[in-house]
């Protein structure tokens, strides 16, 4: 279906390197090669402790993290929903990405999970942390794939199951826009997926954060657009 009329992110988005770019064409969208991958949604990042418990220094982080929890809970979370709705109705295929190690002391990570600071992450598979919200999680027999790096195509079997599903497509989607979601998106391009990445679907540390990389990737590894936007193109 054409979106004539819908070219707001054809200029959106755009860095130093592409302000004079040509528009994109409109994205052609076939079913059959087209899925939806949800990326690292997961219940570790949105938890939250009781802000009473906290000391001076705890409490600033809170509040310092509150924006991107009010981005997930009326933006973020809600969209997923909408494309898997969409997504299930027209039986498309969906997948979703969850970062999680199959060891219990985490030896198996990458490196990047292992370095101090806040990516230091040591969530075991089937720990209630490392698990999909059930609000938008997987059902019947909707592939997961378990990773321990940042991007799910170097870290999983993705590739091998987006070649056998015949996906040439993919609508992207999740947390961290300038972390998982981006290495993820970088990965895919560089093997030749065409791919979609929904703005209101994802979310970074910080707003800034968020449309900064957007900016980074759109253009080249991905078109940016929101997901009313990819509505008008999707096959019915």
């Amino acid at each position: 279906m054409s979106a004539s009329g819908h070219s707001s992110w054809k200029r959106a988005f755009r860095s130093l390197y592409y302000q004079h770019a040509p528009e994109p064409e409109d994205p052609k969208l076939e079913r059959g090669k087209l899925a939806l991958l949800v990326i690292d949604v997961q219940n570790v990042y949105l938890a939250r402790p009781d802000p009473a418990s906290l000391d001076v220094a705890g409490r600033a982080n809170y509040d310092a993290w509150t924006p991107f929890h009010e981005r997930m809970s009326a933006t973020v979370i809600p969209t997923i929903q909408r494309l898997l709705e969409h997504f299930r109705r027209q039986h498309h295929e969906v997948l979703f990405a969850r970062i999680a190690c199959q060891t219990r002391d985490g030896r198996d990570r990458s490196l990047s999970q292992k370095l101090p600071g806040w990516n230091n992450l040591l969530l075991p598979r089937n720990e209630p942390e490392s698990q999909i919200p059930a609000v938008i999680a997987p059902q019947e027999d909707e592939i997961v794939v378990t990773k321990t790096t940042d991007s799910a195509l170097t870290g999983t079997n993705l590739r091998l199951v987006l070649h056998n599903l015949g996906v040439s497509h993919l609508v992207c989607c999740g947390i961290f826009t300038d972390q998982c979601v981006s290495s993820t998106v970088r990965s895919l391009a560089d093997e030749s997926f065409a791919v979609i990445v929904i703005e209101d679907g994802c979310a970074a540390g910080s707003e800034r954060l968020h449309r900064h990389e957007l900016e980074i990737i759109n253009m080249i590894y991905c078109h940016v657009m929101s997901s009313a936007e990819l509505m008008a193109y999707l096959p019915k």
